[in-house]
């Protein structure tokens, strides 16, 4: 035999396994996705959370709100772990939109 013809059929015969082989995982099952619950951790005694969700569910309310800022404030404060001596300062004119620089 030729080494050119060896090589070929070598090359034949490893693209049919790889076709077949391809086809088998084609035509299995997939197997059922198991969904775990996404566990929310909610400390105890802490109104923060719940504070945050009524403050969502205000919309844009919650922007006037110095409640929701301070919540707001307080989760940034948590997350960053940075301490900030006031939420945001009251807007002299609260019907007046805040300037970039406040």
């Amino acid at each position: 035999m030729d080494g050119k013809l060896l090589a070929r059929i070598g090359a034949a015969v490893f693209v049919g396994i790889a076709v077949a082989m391809t086809l088998v995982q084609l035509h299995e099952e997939p197997e059922p996705r198991v969904e775990e619950a996404a566990a929310i951790w909610i400390p105890d005694g802490d109104p923060l959370p719940a504070q945050l969700r009524a403050c969502a569910q205000m919309g844009e309310l919650a922007l006037s709100s110095s409640d929701c800022r301070a919540a707001w404030a307080e989760k940034r404060r948590r997350f960053f772990g940075v301490e900030h001596p006031e939420p945001y300062p009251e807007p002299a004119f609260p019907d007046a939109p805040m300037s970039r620089d406040n």
